[in-house]
């Protein structure tokens, strides 16, 4: 009895070390997976901050946190299904679908660059204040698309596992990016509000909340590019890799090899200077693509757009404040009116009368 006592804590001891063993794989899995997906984590916590802009301030952290909910439910009752069919069934449709969130990263990049140079808001002006109802539901929409990105670029490194373990990684990486990027949001949104209560205490802490204040303003800058940046390395990398599993190998094999030439010139930082060959050249691609987009994208749909808002702007310019509306009971020409001026004969005087007038 003893001894299949034994065996069986014995046998305990074996599952658990697998299981140990299987959690640090899905953990490391995740870890890897995610870094990947870095460029639109970064991005997602950059955006979301404007979405509280000029709210009252104990309102910021119950809609981040309806926000952050929205988001779970994005993950884990929309994309965490479909991708996980997809990759079951027709996992050949990740690469394609893969490439377009690329190309959309690209087009997002490349719309911020030329905002900043254009000196416009990329996504058009202020249209006012919302409730928060629709403010909170616009965010879960940009969210959707943001967070399926984050989900197939995490699919696409960890393809080749088994579906649990697929499942349970998604599943870390999902609750994991969310708790990240929220959780940097609210700190964010509430660093200049702490600075604030630092600033009315004595000596240094006062100093020292006056210069987060002032240095807010500037860490949400340096986010926006860092986001730009990472939308344009990562959106143009996916394309990099994408092209070359479709067959398509003259762009990937050429940056290859400037990264090889790079790391064998460099010595000690070989490893170093090639990622950033990799990064720059990738980068550059996804400036690219995305100025394509921007050109299609800006003669076709805001073109279309732009044409509506004018049609409605001379529409309300005939009919606005000020001006009478058309009125379909009263006849065009009314004889019986008379002329503006008492000594002129009316409209429905006869034709001599008016050559006589002029």
């Amino acid at each position: 009895m003893a001894g299949g006592l034994v065996a069986l804590l014995d046998d305990v001891a074996v599952l658990a070390r697998a299981a140990s063993a299987s959690l640090d794989d899905v953990g490391v899995a995740a870890a890897k997976a995610g870094a990947k997906a870095a460029g639109v984590v970064i991005d997602d916590a950059a955006v979301t901050p404007q979405y509280v802009r000029g709210l009252a301030a104990e309102r910021e952290l119950p809609i981040i946190k309806r926000i952050a909910l929205g988001s779970l439910r994005n993950k884990f009752l929309i994309i965490l299904p479909a991708v996980l069919l997809l990759s079951q069934f027709v996992p050949w449709l990740l690469t394609p679908i893969l490439m377009l969130g690329g190309a959309f990263l690209c087009y997002e990049g490349a719309e911020k660059v030329w905002a900043k140079i254009a000196h416009h808001d990329a996504h058009g002006a202020d249209e006012g204040a919302k409730d928060e109802k629709s403010l909170i539901s616009g965010a879960v929409r940009t969210d959707l698309i943001l967070s399926g990105e984050i989900m197939v670029i995490t699919l696409n490194e960890v393809i080749d596992e088994p579906f649990w373990s697929r499942l349970a990684i998604l599943a870390v990486v999902a609750l994991v990016m969310t708790i990240l990027v929220y959780g940097a949001v609210a700190l964010i949104v509430k660093m200049d509000d702490a600075g604030l209560r630092l600033s009315q205490l004595p000596g240094a802490i006062a100093s020292f909340g006056r210069g987060l204040v002032k240095a807010m303003p500037v860490v949400l800058s340096v986010l926006t590019v860092v986001g730009t940046a990472a939308m344009l390395w990562v959106g143009g990398h996916i394309l990099l890799v994408g092209t070359d599993e479709l067959g398509l190998h003259f762009l990937y094999e050429n940056v290859h090899h400037l990264e090889e030439a790079a790391h064998d010139a460099t010595g000690p930082l070989g490893g170093l200077v090639g990622w950033l060959v990799n990064t720059i050249a990738s980068a550059i691609l996804g400036l690219i693509v995305g100025a394509l987009v921007v050109v299609v994208m800006t003669f076709t749909l805001h073109r279309r757009k732009a044409g509506h808002a004018a049609g409605d702007g001379h529409a309300a310019e005939r009919t606005g404040p000020g001006k009478p509306a058309l009125d379909p009971g009263r006849p065009a020409l009314d004889p019986g009116r008379p002329a503006l001026d008492p000594g002129k004969p009316g409209p429905g005087a006869g034709a001599e009368a008016g050559t006589e007038t002029r």
